[in-house]
């Protein structure tokens, strides 16, 4: 089978002509299982016996359903940027993404001090950037203060994965320590995460515009892909790297990836990526969308559906707000919301309902079920005590106000648009009348960051380290709730900054179990990250929170 190059327009053709017809697509054997996916397993990885012999070469179709932003790795939770670095860059530590296990990779082994102040790693000797210059310690320092301490000059913030660093010592060629203002117990996980992607120094020199759309091919790491070229906003090219020969130590494949080049395509269009796969256009394409996971598995071609595994889809509510002050009026939002209903509704089995802060995959999760249940009585009850009338279009009041909320769509989540619509018409049964912010708004942007514009914000963070919950909740990192709360604070730096590992579990259910006390969250659902890909595909796999990597991928020729 010979695949030639695809541009975008030339897929869309395509996919016109074919009028979007799921039966186009490759009727061969091999579907991927979506519920294994989900889990974290899949049969898209390690299939080489299956299909025949491990072939080289070729070029892969890669649909993006949107353009990256910036290739500077501590942003790489936009899932766009996240899918570039991790395949141009590596990490220190490898990170198995189903047993979470660590093992050596661009180190080859580490020590920490019992209270998690210091760490010290040891480097392979034998690793070169793409530009050919080696990787040493000076260079993994380099990267290290940068993203520990951020240069709000140069337009870099601090690393929200690295917490409480205090700087670097170089003591040969191939040994640095780390050290620490407060005890660190999720470095080492940070290590292993997209955030700590390595960079050449070269490439750290430059300021934020430098790793902006348009500069992709001059940002330079030590993964099994470079860059070679670049249409802003459209189209990049990812290269093979001949010279690779450092793949994380657990892993049977070593030297060179097998594919020859991925070519990612940024498309938008739902209808466009589902259209191209099952047309035998593209061979692999993210963000299917729920309503399209059938069209995809009855073409007879390949689902996945691996899991984020950190802080839920969910709506954030911002207390700081006069309406959400008032804790009953968030308990009554808490209750007034059916996440099993928009499950059903809008989603699949892929996207379980919430029953707590973290998924259930997720490190230190803590089922809280029974305090998220959905109650409308109880709802209108709570609503009845703190005030709020019914008026004559069943819309609450109190003091001449309307109780009128707004939540902000999310262009990253998935189907965040039907998502609040539906919670929009389930709160309008308990009185309260909810608007949605489109994401594309031009004040958008600033909205978000006033809880008097927007009240119930729709976000998620995916990481596979008991830290991921300060990532999104701590006020002096993501701050979903834009808080003021100094006791939440304190108890997510308990998570972050204490050295024993079931004292540090205990820190994390607390928090969460304040969080649902509070009524300051409400839990959707699990997120996962859905691809389809064609039959011959074979190899693709993801890190733990569902990046695509493709390092073992290759194509059945």
């Amino acid at each position: 089978m010979s695949r030639s190059v695809r541009p975008l327009a030339a897929v869309a053709a395509a996919v016109s002509a074919v009028a979007l017809l799921a039966a186009c697509g490759s009727g061969s054997a091999g579907t991927g299982d979506a519920t294994d996916a989900a889990n974290g397993t899949s049969d898209a990885s390690g299939d080489a016996e299956a299909a025949g012999d491990v072939q080289t070469g070729g070029e892969l179709l890669y649909l993006e359903y949107q353009a990256y932003d910036t290739l500077y790795p501590p942003a790489s939770g936009f899932y766009p940027n996240g899918g570039l670095i991790a395949n141009i860059t590596d990490k220190l530590v490898f990170q198995d993404p189903v047993t979470l296990e660590f093992s050596p990779w661009l180190a080859t082994d580490w020590a920490m001090n019992d209270d998690a102040t210091e760490y010290t790693f040891n480097l392979r000797p034998d690793v070169t950037f793409s530009d050919g210059t080696p990787l040493d310690a000076e260079v993994v320092a380099k990267n290290f203060d940068l993203y520990g301490t951020g240069d709000p000059d140069r337009g870099f913030a601090v690393s929200e994965q690295i917490n409480n660093y205090a700087g670097s010592e170089v003591v040969d060629e191939d040994t640095v320590i780390f050290r620490f203002s407060a005890p660190a117990p999720g470095f080492l996980q940070a290590t292993s995460a997209n955030g700590a992607g390595i960079l050449s120094s070269a490439t750290l020199d430059g300021d934020a515009d430098a790793f902006a759309a348009g500069n992709a091919t001059n940002v330079v790491g030590t993964g099994p892909f470079v860059i070679t070229d670049e249409t802003v906003g459209a189209e990049l090219v990812l290269t093979a790297r001949e010279d690779y020969d450092w793949a994380p130590e657990e892993s049977e494949h070593q030297g060179r990836a097998y594919l020859d080049s991925v070519r990612f395509t940024v498309t938008p269009e739902d209808s466009v990526r589902i259209g191209a796969l099952t047309s035998g256009q593209a061979d692999l394409i993210r963000y299917v969308q729920a309503y399209d996971e059938e069209q995809v598995t009855s073409a007879g071609l390949q689902l996945f559906a691996p899991q984020t595994q950190g802080v839920n889809n969910s709506l954030s509510l911002r207390f700081t707000n006069e309406i959400l002050s008032d804790l009953k009026v968030r308990q009554a939002l808490v209750a007034g919301v059916n996440t099993q209903e928009l499950v059903d509704t809008v989603f699949t089995e892929n996207y379980p309902a919430a029953t707590g802060v973290l998924s259930h995959t997720a490190l230190g999760y803590v089922d809280l079920s029974d305090q998220l249940a959905y109650d409308p009585e109880k709802a209108k009850t709570l609503l009845d005590e703190a005030g709020w009338v019914p008026g004559a279009d069943g819309i609450r009041a109190k003091d001449g106000k309307t109780l009128t909320l707004v939540a902000s769509e999310a262009k990253p989540q998935p189907l965040s648009r039907d998502t609040l619509t539906l919670i929009s018409q389930q709160l309008k049964e308990i009185g309260v009348d909810l608007q949605i912010l489109a994401a594309d708004s031009g004040t958008y942007a600033t909205a978000i960051k006033d809880p008097n514009q927007v009240q119930l914000y729709h976000s998620m963070v995916g990481r596979t380290d008991l830290d991921v919950i300060k990532s999104q909740f701590h006020s002096k990192n993501r701050n979903a709730l834009l808080s003021n709360d100094a006791e939440l604070d304190s108890l997510l730096e308990a998570v972050a900054s204490t050295p024993d590992p079931q004292v540090r579990l205990d820190a994390s259910a607390a928090a969460q179990r304040y969080l649902v006390d509070n009524a300051y969250v409400i839990p959707l659902f699990e997120e996962p990250q859905v691809y389809g890909a064609q039959n011959y595909v074979h190899g693709f796999g993801w890190d733990s929170i569902a990046r695509p990597k493709f390092y073992d991928t290759w194509l059945e020729q």
